[in-house]
Order: structure tokens, then C-alpha cells, then sequence
């Protein structure tokens, strides 16, 4: 068995949601769990990050996620694949004929979605404005730093998968676009992986939404990344559901600051342009 196609981000671009609606469709089968990172695996492990999640690291825990391959097309759904500059190669050696999708986000709006999603977890204590405004960054810094920021220079990370899988074999989404009308690009979706299109997903479930917990004892208690792990294995997901609508409530999301937001308008401008070139796409609405 191979593979065929691979989500490979950007974070908190619609990735998420992505997976279950292609989920859905009877002739597709998504990995079991969500972020795989097998071929991110070496990369994250040498920079020791932080999410703490079940490791794939060989081909047969890898096919493992794969219940049922008697369906046409199989995916997975991994968001470091497109940071680490190796895995494009990696990917095309496992499999020449895989197809690559990509999620793009207005970068400024992604890096505070990420930033929220971490404190909500309990891993980043730091305020958004310190962390993108620290001059002299220690080592722990420069990882928000990079999962904030760097993440977000897309131009290098696009290219890369251009040039080793060519155009006709990359699908690229914007957020906005997969907001504004999901049930349009699902099916987009659906044509580029040669599945029917008719088909219809549930667009209008929501997935990965925002919230926060109660208090502070519940973010203390869930940013413990291995008791987190622990609870998802002992207790059934319909319980786990349960619990997080217990512990923790929807919110209205807090606002980027105006200055992190100038400051940051300042870092992605370029690169955002580099892009806009290279896919012969009007950005402009990024840098509004």
C-alpha cells in the first residue's frame, strides 16, 4: 500500500476540518490519527517539541493508521510537513505519484490563532507581544518564535514542494476562500484527488473551534501533555467530549494587540509578496 495524498499545513489554516470532511467521502480513508509526523518524525524529534504526541516513526506503525485500504485514496494530515525543508523529498521518494494540499492562511491572523491554541493548552505562558517582541530570545523563546512566526514565511515552504512535485500535483487553499464557501473547495478538493465530486460533505460542522479553560486549575491540570495522552487512551471519546465541554467554555477569541500587528505586517510584507509571484495570486488582502 502507498499513501496518495498528503495535507501537509500550514497550522491553523482549516487542516483540521480538511481531514474529517475528506473523511467523509466513501471512497477516501484518512490516517487514524490526525498529525502523523512520520515524515517530520527526525526533525521534531531533534528540536525536542513540545506537543508530546503518539511518535510514528517506522513504516509499519505508519500503515497501521490505515483501517480500511480497500478504499480508493488514502490521506493523512500533517501540518509540520510543510516547515521542515526535507520532507518534500522524503514524501516524493515514499511515494512519486503523491499529491500535495495546501492550506494558507493570512499569516499575522495564523501566528495569534497558533499562539491561542498553545496558551489554551497550557504550554506558552509568555504573552503573544512578548514573544514577538523579544530581542534577546533563550532557546525556549525562539521555539514560540518559530511555531508563530517562521511558520508563517510561506513563500521558501511552497516552493519547495513546487519544485519537487511540480504545480499539477499541488492543490492550494486559502483559508478565507475554504471559510467563506467550504462546500465549494471540498469539492475542488474531491476533483484534484480524481474522486466524485458529487459527493457532500458536512461542511457546516465545525471543527478544532476556539475555547478556553474555566480556570486555571483545569489549564494547569491539561497542559500535563502525558496525563493528557493517558486520559485519551483510558477514557471513550464520547466521554472526553463530555469533559471538555465541562471544563472548558467557548469564548470570544482575545484581539491581536494594533502594535504586534504592525510589527508583524513589517515581517511577513516580503515574503508575502515573494508569494504572491510565485503563484501569480493576489495577496493583497494580507496586507490590508
Amino acid at each position: 500500500m502507498k499513501v496518495d495524498f498528503f495535507i501537509v499545513g500550514a497550522p491553523k489554516a482549516g487542516t483540521t476540518s480538511l481531514y474529517h470532511y475528506l473523511n467523509e467521502h466513501p471512497k477516501i480513508v484518512m490516517s487514524t490519527q490526525k498529525e502523523t509526523d512520520f515524515f517530520s518524525d527526525e526533525s521534531l524529534q531533534k528540536q525536542a517539541m513540545y506537543y508530546g504526541k503518539n511518535r510514528i516513526n517506522t513504516i509499519e506503525k505508519y500503515h497501521a493508521l490505515f483501517q480500511n485500504t480497500e478504499k480508493e485514496v488514502l490521506g493523512e494530515a500533517s501540518v509540520s510537513y510543510l516547515f521542515y525543508d526535507d520532507v518534500p523529498k522524503k514524501i516524493k521518494i515514499y511515494n512519486p505519484n503523491g499529491k500535495i494540499i495546501i492550506l494558507l492562511r493570512n499569516p499575522i491572523d495564523r501566528a495569534f490563532s497558533h499562539y491561542l491554541m498553545d496558551y489554551r493548552l497550557g504550554l506558552v505562558s509568555q504573552s503573544f507581544d512578548e514573544i514577538v517582541g523579544a530581542k534577546n530570545k533563550d532557546e525556549k523563546t525562539k521555539l514560540f518564535y518559530q511555531q508563530y512566526i517562521e511558520l508563517g514565511m510561506y513563500y521558501q515552504q511552497v516552493k519547495r514542494y513546487l519544485d519537487v512535485f511540480g504545480k499539477e500535483n499541488i492543490c492550494i487553499l486559502f483559508y478565507q476562500d475554504f471559510k467563506q464557501d467550504g462546500a465549494k473547495e471540498v469539492k475542488n478538493i474531491y476533483q484534484f484527488l480524481g474522486v466524485e465530486s458529487n459527493f457532500e460533505a458536512e461542511v457546516g460542522k465545525k471543527h478544532n473551534t476556539f475555547s478556553m479553560p474555566k480556570n486555571a486549575i483545569v489549564r494547569k491540570i491539561y497542559s500535563v501533555v502525558w496525563l493528557r495522552k493517558l486520559l485519551n487512551k483510558l477514557i471513550p471519546s464520547s466521554i472526553i467530549k463530555t469533559i471538555k465541554t465541562t471544563l472548558f467554555r467557548k469564548d470570544k477569541k482575545p484581539k491581536l494587540s494594533e502594535e504586534s500587528r504592525l510589527e508583524l505586517y513589517a515581517v511577513f510584507n516580503e515574503d508575502v509578496k515573494q508569494l504572491e509571484e510565485l503563484l501569480a495570486k493576489d495577496l493583497s488582502r494580507w496586507r490590508k
